[in-house]
């Protein structure tokens, strides 16, 4: 039964009803559990790098006979999230639905919810909580639909939707602080005070969390001196733990108001209360602050902490926040030192263990900060070295350098390169639009109908030819007439 399983194809599986029948075959298996190196989870990341369906990974696992529950799942789902890997986890949730073996549960649907706003967008959303049964709309669900509400700044929805939270006598400051987020992000600060205000009447507890929310509004709109009150405040709150973010905050404050000194203070009290699970994020937001100052003394010496606390082991977000910096600072020596040193560390053929951590982000971080100056002889250099180590470059890389070219008016390169984003673009991926105009404006003065059909034809093909993207590039390049006759021609 099971090898007859096995080879049943992918969209068989995808039957709710089917994958239930596979998860109590599953059940009754005698075939050996798998290896740590060989976890579900690890199969996941792989399937997830290749940009391939997990659907078919968790499939076989059961068929497999290898052991999972809920908690397992949704574990693995968190850790997707917490990385911005928000399609593959809403991909593991979906599974979950439709797998009929786990009760539905208020947080599991709360997740779903949030994962199908930040993936489908708000509507799917909304019609996905419209179509629950009424006995599980409760309080965790209704706090997940504000906060999709809330990240895009759908605020008389977000009001709506928190009135009905207020009906259901829920005490909880997570939604009170959500709010508060959304007032201050929206610059409705007399909202945002009222708001307060009603905490403070019916008894809700203030936490790190809400005095944050309320300092930075204050140093958003530089209003000095209630920022500093406000510090002042939680440093004499025995219930208030007042972590780094909140120095950091002040610091900007201080920054926008031309108070740098202040600034400076500020951050130095922020590096003392550095936690050690907060190392991976809070170096690089330091990074990020120092580098606006111009203190480059100060980005090298904390990113040289950040390596030292965590052994020399960090990730593609404080790559970026790095190498980022050091390209507003104009140092773009030192971006190729940094990326030579994790190049060596990470791309090395000959150490198996640390190519595994091989990010084609970082490369391409690179390759932008290069080709934005021109520099595109250091960018070939960098992208040769990642296709001699036989990696894979993104439509995000040809981009980068057909921009680079762009700038260095190489622009039969430029629109070698931009076809080459095309063929290995994905949905999520947006194309440059004024590198795009460029080519189309060049192709153009050339004459070259053929050319203008082919990236046009790449356009509709990969799904580019949004009404949106082909505004702006009217707004470069090719007038109405000459794109209509070549998708009359072409597309």
């Amino acid at each position: 039964m099971l090898k007859l399983l096995k080879g049943l194809s992918g969209s068989s599986l995808k039957q709710p009803s089917f994958r239930t029948s596979i998860f109590r075959v599953a059940s009754y298996s005698t075939q050996t559990r798998s290896t740590p190196s060989d976890s579900l989870y690890r199969r996941l990341q792989i399937c997830h790098e290749q940009r391939a369906s997990l659907t078919p990974v968790l499939d076989k696992w059961i068929v497999e006979g290898q052991p999972v529950d809920y908690e397992q799942l949704k574990s693995y789902i968190i850790k997707f999230r917490k990385i911005g890997r928000f399609k593959s986890a809403l991909e593991i949730s979906t599974w979950i639905s439709e797998m009929k073996c786990f009760d539905a549960k208020p947080g599991h649907i709360g997740i779903h919810l949030d994962l199908i706003s930040k993936v489908r967008g708000l509507k799917q959303a909304e019609h996905y909580f419209n179509s629950l049964d009424k006995s599980l709309l409760v309080y965790p669900v209704y706090g997940a639909l504000l906060n999709c509400y809330a990240d895009t700044k759908a605020l008389e929805k977000a009001e709506a939707v928190m009135d009905k939270i207020r009906d259901l006598n829920s005490r909880s400051n997570l939604d009170y602080n959500t709010m508060l987020s959304l007032y201050s992000r929206t610059n409705n600060h007399a909202k945002l005070q009222s708001l307060i205000q009603e905490m403070e009447n019916k008894g809700i507890v203030f936490d790190e969390f809400t005095y944050n929310i309320r300092l930075n509004a204050y140093a958003t709109s530089c209003n000095i001196a209630k920022m500093e009150m406000l510090v002042m405040k939680m440093e004499a709150d025995p219930e208030v733990t007042i972590s780094s973010i909140t120095y950091i905050t002040a610091a900007k404050g201080y920054l926008k108001a031309g108070l740098r000194e202040k600034a400076l203070s500020a951050l130095k009290k922020a590096e003392l209360l550095i936690r050690n699970h907060e190392r991976q994020t809070t170096y690089g937001v330091l990074i990020t602050v120092y580098a606006a100052m111009r203190e480059k003394e100060n980005v090298y010496r904390l990113w040289d902490l950040l390596l030292k606390k965590v052994g020399g082991k960090t990730y593609y977000r404080n790559y970026s926040c790095m190498l980022t910096s050091l390209e507003k600072l104009d140092d773009l020596e030192g971006v190729g030192k940094i990326y030579s040193e994790w190049e060596e560390k990470n791309n090395n053929k000959n150490n198996n263990s640390n190519s595994s951590y091989f990010d084609i982000r970082i490369s391409n971080l690179v390759i932008s900060a290069y080709c934005k100056k021109g520099l595109v002889r250091e960018a070939e250099g960098v992208l040769g070295r990642v296709l001699g180590n036989g990696k894979e470059a993104t439509a995000s890389t040809w981009s980068h350098m057909a921009l680079g070219y762009c700038v260095n008016s190489e622009m039969e390169k430029a629109v070698e390169m931009t076809k080459k984003a095309f063929r290995a673009s994905f949905p999520e991926w947006k194309p440059d639009v004024k590198t795009v105009a460029a080519c189309l404006e060049y192709l153009k003065k050339e004459g070259d109908g053929n050319g203008i059909r082919e990236i046009l034809m790449l356009l509709e093909k990969c799904g580019k030819f949004s009404t949106w993207f082909n505004e702006r590039v009217e707004r470069y390049a090719c007038n109405d007439k000459v794109r209509d006759e070549a998708l009359e021609d072409g597309v």
